[in-house]
């Protein structure tokens, strides 16, 4: 049966789903958030872990930051306002966090927000995303 120590230990967004495979899971959400930060929402079956969500914060490329989980699925304003409380989201109320467990991967997610984080696009090829970070423009 996966723990969440299990689940932690694999270290890539691959892996993650690899362990939760065998209990079944479903994709609920998968928000973006600039160019380095994805959130991926999903419902475990399996009655070991803490909560049956998990928020499985990653880099872009799949590195596991951050494993959160949840009684029921917490909205993407609210999760980023409980990150980062001095930005631009709303505050609104989280369903329980029952665990949270960073990795190696993790630094603090607000560090992408602002108006001087790093991009890999070109200032003429990128727009600020609601919240910060960058994302591509298309125009």
């Amino acid at each position: 049966m996966p723990s969440p120590n299990a689940i932690v230990d694999a270290l890539t967004l691959g892996a993650v789903l690899d362990v939760l495979h065998e209990h079944g899971y479903e994709l609920l959400a998968h928000w973006k958030q600039g160019e380095f930060h994805h959130d991926v929402v999903l419902r475990a079956h399996d009655p070991q872990l803490p909560a049956p969500i998990l928020v499985v914060a990653t880099n872009c490329n799949g590195g596991v930051k951050e494993v959160s989980f949840f009684d029921d699925v917490p909205e993407r304003e609210a999760l980023w306002h409980e990150r980062c409380p001095d930005g631009e989201f709303v505050a609104r109320p989280l369903p329980p966090l029952r665990a949270r467990h960073r990795t190696v991967h993790w630094f603090d997610p607000c560090e992408l927000l602002g108006d001087d984080a790093r991009s890999e696009l070109r200032p003429e090829h990128r727009v600020r995303q609601r919240g910060g970070g960058w994302e591509p423009s298309f125009g």
